[in-house]
């Protein structure tokens, strides 16, 4: 476990946020900015995520943002955090990532989810088969992918010969595991995946974690060790009341979000009055940490000591190996901003000293 800011890595979680009054192209347009400012401060990996059908977020297809990313940027690792495994096929998953993997050598992760990723209406609209409700197989859909990336399919297995047509051998993805939830855990560990931990999602995952290291080491026998991530809601700026102004757009986003009202990431000043006329919005304190009233989410918000405290924290709290931080803001600026103020707080190499 990390036990200093300067041995902690940081990497990011982008879920290309679309501002009110602006369009889903200038926020993808965005997310390379904000790539290409993450490769030069110094952050470990830069992770595109996947939402369907709705005003806030402009990332449905992080198969496509990785491409483009990784050609702007020149040391970072690009992903997905991640790839909504249902939605696909594993083996046209596995021929996608293969080839960014062939492109990109090293750089390329593969990082899972087993959640929609949108509402229910629109996960059947991805369908290809509306005949009825996709089943749930996702881990025999995991392991097949797994199969192939691996070369691991048994030779009497229908599909054993695709293993070797896959574009970008002998370059391949590092497969991860996503999770905000206990199943998760478990499956991680059974397969020797690192894991990914959604702490803005789920504030009270520490025991998860801890249960994934636990069953790690004793369904491996392989060498390979546990490795654990906490994705946290992280925004930075140059003081405390300033960072709180710039969280509110975000607040009220998702405020509306739980409440089925989809909407573009308003302006501070219109979240600010909307969130002081709304008792259900209000923050709410856990160990410090402000947080949605009842929403059982934690947010990391403050000037560069506030945010640097807090997080390591609950690094601490995870005994986790990494940090990545994810935020939603209505200002572009704002968020490069946070992100260059993060680096600066926990020393990144390419941060100003």
């Amino acid at each position: 476990m990390a036990t200093s800011s300067a041995e902690i890595p940081l990497s990011i979680l982008d879920q290309s946020p679309i501002a009110q009054g602006s369009t889903g192209a200038q926020a993808l347009r965005n997310t390379i900015d904000l790539a290409r400012l993450a490769d030069d401060l110094g952050y470990r990996r830069y992770w595109v995520a996947e939402h369907h059908g709705g005003p806030m977020l402009a990332g449905p297809s992080p198969e496509a943002l990785i491409g483009p990313i990784a050609a702007a940027t020149e040391r970072i690792r690009v992903g997905s955090g991640g790839v909504m495994l249902p939605h696909y096929s594993p083996f046209k998953v596995a021929e996608t990532f293969s080839l960014l993997a062939g492109l990109f050598g090293s750089r390329i992760d593969l990082a899972l989810g087993r959640a929609a990723g949108t509402d229910p209406l629109t996960a059947f609209a991805l369908q290809r088969d509306r005949r009825h409700a996709a089943q749930d197989d996702f881990p025999a859909q995991l392991a097949e992918l797994l199969a192939y990336l691996d070369r691991r399919l048994p030779p009497d297995h229908p599909f054993a010969r695709l293993a070797d047509t896959l574009p970008g051998r002998p370059e391949q993805p590092a497969p991860w595991l996503l999770g905000s939830s206990a199943q998760s855990a478990v499956w991680a560990a059974e397969l020797g995946l690192p894991y990914a931990f959604a702490d803005f999602i789920n504030s009270e995952g520490a025991p998860i974690v801890a249960s994934y290291r636990e069953r790690f080491d004793h369904a491996r026998g392989d060498g390979r060790r546990p490795y654990a991530a906490v994705a946290v809601w992280v925004i930075c700026a140059g003081s405390d009341p300033e960072a709180q102004r710039i969280a509110a757009s975000g607040r009220m986003a998702f405020t509306l979000l739980r409440r089925g009202e989809l909407i573009p990431v308003p302006p501070p000043e219109e979240a600010e009055r909307f969130l002081a006329a709304d008792r259900d919005a209000r923050p709410a304190a856990r160990d410090g940490v402000p947080r949605g009233a009842g929403a059982r989410r934690r947010v990391v918000v403050g000037d560069p000591d506030t945010v640097r405290t807090q997080l390591l924290e609950v690094v601490a709290e995870y005994g986790a190996d990494e940090a990545i931080a994810v935020n939603v803001t209505y200002s572009h600026e704002d968020r490069r901003r946070s992100y260059q103020l993060l680096a600066e707080a926990f020393a990144l190499e390419g941060a100003p000293s």
